[in-house]
């Protein structure tokens, strides 16, 4: 029988999804609005007598979550603008040594302390790796706070896929607002797969003790080290694309949005529908990798878009790379914590059209 559905905050289903996803080790720091987060994994930890540790710092937590990612465990962190910027040296370390981990981030406004409402300014932060060096990972964008818990839920099985983090980027709305919300049983934590890389020794495999590290003084082997990182990230591009279609065959302008920007977009459709106006929507899930095939497919068949986002501009700049030149993107961006209205870019949408 199916679990029946429970009303919950964003912050607190991505909560639920991880214990029940195996979490072994929480470390995070309170920071609005994800502070709910952290409160529902300290007493969720501490019931399944896990690891649940408030750090000193966010610059602490990361480093601990490397530590218990590297010692096998299933590990994460949460934060918000700012605190992600704090991990950022950590997130570097993480993706240099292959960390397994998963990386919440509830944006808020900025740049600097800016506001506690909701943003979506991370996104070249995040999409770009956001650290020193030469790396990515995987970024997931969720509408929804039944999206937010699919997505933790499948954030720590693809961390140990790829032996890489995955953020789960979420906004200050998503993670506020309370929505129906139902989940998948939990695992146990024996049944999760073995990692025979971790650090240590391990009696049963009797293998010799592993020592992991980004460390690497040679030249020439840490170039090798990178090319193959990044074919395993032509890999993931190949399977690991996500994104969402709606009304895209009849659509005169198509929006590209992601996250709660997406939800305005969709009722921006609905109501250009009701005007006679074919609008449609593509909402990127996988913000990295990025849907960029499959907006060049679009945009090879005519198809024009507008990107919505919350920020000056910054989701634009793949959708334009993607399109190359053989379309028309333009853009419609509120930013401090201002969300978009429906009207609003409706708006913007007959403008574009001259309708």
């Amino acid at each position: 029988m199916a679990e029946e559905k429970r009303l919950m905050k964003g912050n607190e289903a991505i909560g639920e999804a991880a214990l029940r996803a195996g979490v072994r080790a929480y470390f995070g720091y309170p920071i609005t609005p994800q502070s709910e987060l952290t409160a529902y994994m300290a007493q969720g930890m501490i019931d399944r007598k896990r690891t649940f540790i408030q750090a000193e710092s966010e610059t602490s937590a990361i480093n601990m979550v490397y530590g218990a990612a590297a010692a096998g465990a299933r590990a994460m962190t949460s934060s918000s603008s700012p605190g992600i910027s704090l991990k950022q040296e950590g997130i570097s370390y993480a993706c240099g040594a292959d960390m397994p981990l998963v990386i919440v981030n509830m944006q808020r406004s900025g740049p600097g302390l800016g506001g506690i409402s909701p943003s979506q300014g991370d996104y070249f932060q995040s999409t770009r790796g956001g650290g020193h060096g030469d790396y990515y990972h995987i970024v997931l964008a969720p509408k929804s706070v039944q999206e937010a818990a699919d997505l933790t839920y499948l954030a720590f099985d693809l961390a140990d896929k790829w032996r890489m983090p995955v953020m789960v980027l979420g906004d200050g709305l998503i993670g506020q607002m309370m929505e129906a919300v139902s989940f998948p049983p939990e695992r146990e934590v024996a049944s999760l797969p073995k990692k025979d890389w971790a650090v240590g020794h391990q009696a049963d495999t009797h293998r010799e003790i592993h020592h992991i590290s980004s460390l690497n003084l040679d030249p020439a082997g840490f170039e090798k080290d990178i090319l193959k990182r990044y074919a395993r990230y032509e890999e993931i591009k190949k399977a690991e694309v996500r994104y969402e279609e709606v009304n895209i065959d009849k659509a005169e302008l198509v929006f590209v949005a992601y996250g709660t920007s997406s939800r305005v977009a969709l009722g921006a459709v609905e109501m250009a529908k009701e005007a006679g106006i074919e609008l449609g929507l593509f909402r990127p899930i996988s913000l990295w990798p990025f849907p960029e095939k499959r907006i060049a497919e679009l945009a090879a068949r005519g198809k024009r878009f507008l990107t919505v986002e919350m920020s000056m501009g910054q989701m634009v700049e793949d959708v334009r790379l993607a399109v190359n030149g053989k379309s028309d993107v333009q853009f419609y961006g509120r930013t401090g914590g201002v969300v978009p209205s429906e009207e609003e870019i409706l708006a913007e949408a007959r403008r574009i059209l001259g309708r």
